[in-house]
């Protein structure tokens, strides 16, 4: 990019140059290699669609989650939060195995102990998260949650949160459940039907503030 000096105005493309006005200076440079119907179409360019497929994947998957949980964030107060849990989307996507590179979802990534385990470990800000102290259990009509005896708690809210994968949208539900003394193991209603894609996001409270907080 270089500007010159005319009392000829010119604006447009003549031949490989590019000619126009920037903040009161002309303004000229040369045209760019890039070509519209060769990055779709063109072999050079595969890696580069799947990588952005998947990305893209990845990111409006990120954000669901993270809309469904946003109060929570907001009370981690980590400024790199979204950048990390994007890594972790990253990962999680890299993890299935059942499609091929530029089709790989999360959806799939989440069904692999490593996927799951791979979000269990992500941790929001100053908040611990339960690692492999908690663990659900799928009941006829409902769900019961445990919690190892480590956990002193007073009160869990537990966020049921429906993933749409197909259509990026959300649908999610909050119960909170009072504990009595010694007590690590709780009932929760089963909100969606086994054959939906579901989450369950945990916050453990002792005398109203949280100690822990993160995916089961």
């Amino acid at each position: 990019m270089a500007t010159y000096e005319s009392f000829i105005k010119l604006n447009g493309a003549i031949g490989d140059l590019v000619f126009y006005n920037l903040n009161g200076k002309n303004i000229v440079r040369k045209k760019s290699g890039f070509n519209k119907t060769a990055y779709k179409k063109s072999p050079t360019y595969e890696k580069v669609r799947q990588n952005s497929s998947e990305f893209g994947h990845c990111s409006k998957v990120g954000k669901l989650i993270r809309s469904s949980i946003s109060k929570y964030i907001e009370l981690a107060e980590d400024a790199l939060l979204y950048q990390r849990f994007a890594k972790t989307m990253t990962e999680i996507k890299d993890l299935d195995s059942q499609h091929e590179k530029g089709n790989r979802t999360v959806k799939f990534g989440l069904k692999t102990k490593e996927g799951k385990t791979a979000l269990q470990n992500f941790e929001l800000g100053k908040f611990q998260n339960f690692k492999q102290e908690a663990h659900i259990l799928l009941g006829l009509w409902d769900k019961s949650l445990h919690l190892e005896k480590t956990i002193i708690a007073d009160e869990i809210t537990i966020v049921s949160i429906k993933i749409d994968f197909e259509n990026f949208l959300t649908e999610s539900f909050e119960e909170k459940i009072s504990l009595q003394e010694n007590q690590n193991e709780m009932v929760f209603e089963n909100h969606f039907s086994e054959e939906d894609d579901v989450l369950h996001f945990i916050a453990a409270k002792k005398d109203s503030q949280i100690i822990k907080m993160g995916f089961v």
